[in-house]
């Protein structure tokens, strides 16, 4: 089959190596990876890429024009994004991609719109009668105070995030019984959880305001179903119990089916005509029973672990663009990972030294 290039966004960040592994264990071609990240060390990211560049951040107003300008160079062939915030800057250049014959891994510029809003995702699920947490938009920290008590506080926690963010950035935990002291002596410091006092006053600080949201704390373990769409149709799809996480990265999961959190996925593909790589967040309550919390429109941090269980969805992703025969695949479900650092050690010639 015909080599290709691929060109791949954030390719700095930890996770990444997993998915290049999904890229160059296809078996069926030869893969060559342009990899771009805000990262300087340039030597160090070659050790992962074919190639790399150094680009501005995704809000830079050349940050399209560098990357087009890397496809012209590198002859790309296919472009796969992987931050949520920089989709609709490529969107609104799309024509311009198609003009050098790189195919962009995304969905439509207006599914977007809901796709990557926590609020706009909840109120269009809630108008197909689909099941959400409770939840209510936030406009100043008085809101907060006065609507708190909705969703069961000072009982239980809630959640206050972001409408428009991922990795775990713009996310608190408000919980009525930490004090400031509690979470100085029994939390790490990348620990989530404010007290109420805490979060009005980020809130009254934020300059430009975000838009955020409050929603009820789901306590159960996180469950990821990862698929890939054809214009609102699931061709794959399974699922994975990470049954401990970092700040949102799965550091031990195991693939697991829920035919309850498929159905769901299978709708709202459906109904925002999504396309490619998705990735859906869920918690589980205490009854084991899937709650939405996050839509990713993208390619997901754990993806590895569904290529070693057969199911290599990046690769079946690049099937799908080119028009190839999309093969079918047994999961072995049962497959698990376990996630530990490693590292890369090179001397100041740039030559694996260890």
């Amino acid at each position: 089959m015909k080599d290709l290039t691929i060109l791949s966004s954030a390719c700095g960040a930890f996770f990444m190596p997993g998915f290049f592994r999904c890229l160059k264990a296809n078996k069926e071609r030869n893969i060559r990876i342009i990899g771009v990240d805000l990262n300087d060390d340039k030597t160090g990211m070659e050790l992962l890429v074919d190639k790399y560049y150094q680009v501005p951040a995704y809000t830079d107003s050349e940050y399209v024009d560098r990357l087009l300008e890397i496809c012209k160079r590198e002859n790309v062939d296919i472009f796969f994004p992987h931050i949520s915030m920089e989709l609709p800057y490529i969107a609104s250049r799309i024509d311009e991609f198609d003009k050098l014959g790189v195919k962009v891994s995304m969905s439509d510029s207006k599914v977007l719109q809901i796709a990557n809003n926590k609020f706009k995702l909840y109120e269009f699920m809630n108008k197909l009668g689909l099941k959400v947490p409770m939840y209510f938009h936030i406009d100043s920290s008085t809101t907060l105070k006065d609507r708190i008590r909705e969703l069961g506080y000072p009982h239980t926690p809630i959640v206050v995030k972001m409408t428009e963010n991922s990795g775990s950035r713009g996310v608190r935990i408000i919980k009525s019984d930490l004090s400031r002291s509690d979470i100085f002596m029994h939390q790490k410091p990348s620990s989530m959880y404010v007290t109420l006092e805490e979060m009005c006053k980020i809130i009254d600080g934020c300059i430009p305001f975000p838009d955020l949201m409050a929603m009820e704390f789901l306590p159960g373990v996180e469950y990821t179903v990862d698929l890939l769409a054809n214009n609102g149709k699931t061709l794959y799809i399974a699922g994975r119990r990470n049954t401990t996480s970092s700040l949102s990265i799965a550091q031990t999961s195991i693939v697991e089916k829920k035919e309850d959190a498929y159905n769901l996925c299978r709708t709202i593909v459906k109904e925002l005509k999504l396309d490619g790589n998705i990735g859906f967040d869920f918690m589980l309550d205490d009854e084991d029973n899937p709650w939405l919390t996050d839509l990713n429109p993208r390619v997901t941090a754990t993806i590895i672990l569904y290529a070693g269980a057969g199911l290599n969805l990046p690769y079946l992703r690049i099937k799908q663009i080119l028009g190839e025969q999309m093969p079918e695949i047994n999961i072995q479900y049962g497959t698990m990972l376990m996630r530990k650092y490693d590292d890369i050690i090179y001397n100041a010639k740039g030559k694996i030294a260890l």
